[in-house]
């Protein structure tokens, strides 16, 4: 009986540790620059609705005669879905969107999304303000 009492313990304990790193969370100043404000237009190639993040991929002109594929991190799915957001209705690949947001602390391309006006001009939350951890209820860039 005790064996079993410790047994169950044991596999009590490996959950709950191995369920620490699935909610672990990254800082948003520990990749992106608040300073470094985005508006990016372009075609959205891909949109991954995953947790704990959704992205966006977008083609956007580099100035050059090129195209940069940038990866724009947002809210997770539960809270797109309540904010309106609907898989494969909302935002399709294909569709031309602005988004705005921050860039990465490295200056790649990539970074963390507040707003995307849609083809349609419907301004939605994507992510949250930079930083805040309000869950967006202060935005800190323009909302018209």
């Amino acid at each position: 009986m005790i064996a079993q009492t410790v047994k169950a313990g044991v596999l009590m304990a490996a959950i709950a540790c191995s369920a620490t790193s699935v909610v672990a969370h990254h800082s948003f100043g520990a990749e992106y620059d608040a300073q470094r404000t985005l508006s990016l237009t372009g075609i959205v190639t891909k949109v991954e609705w995953t947790n704990p993040h959704c992205h966006i991929y977008l083609d956007v002109a580099d100035g050059k005669g090129g195209m940069v594929n940038w990866k724009l991190e947002g809210y997770p799915i539960t809270v797109l879905a309540r904010n309106g957001w609907r898989r494969n209705v909302t935002l399709k690949p294909g569709d031309r969107i602005t988004v705005t947001g921050w860039g990465a602390r490295d200056g790649g391309s990539w970074g963390h999304s507040r707003e995307v006006t849609l083809p349609t001009g419907e301004k939605m939350f994507f992510g949250p303000p930079a930083g805040t951890g309000d869950g967006g209820a202060a935005p800190v860039v323009e909302v018209r």
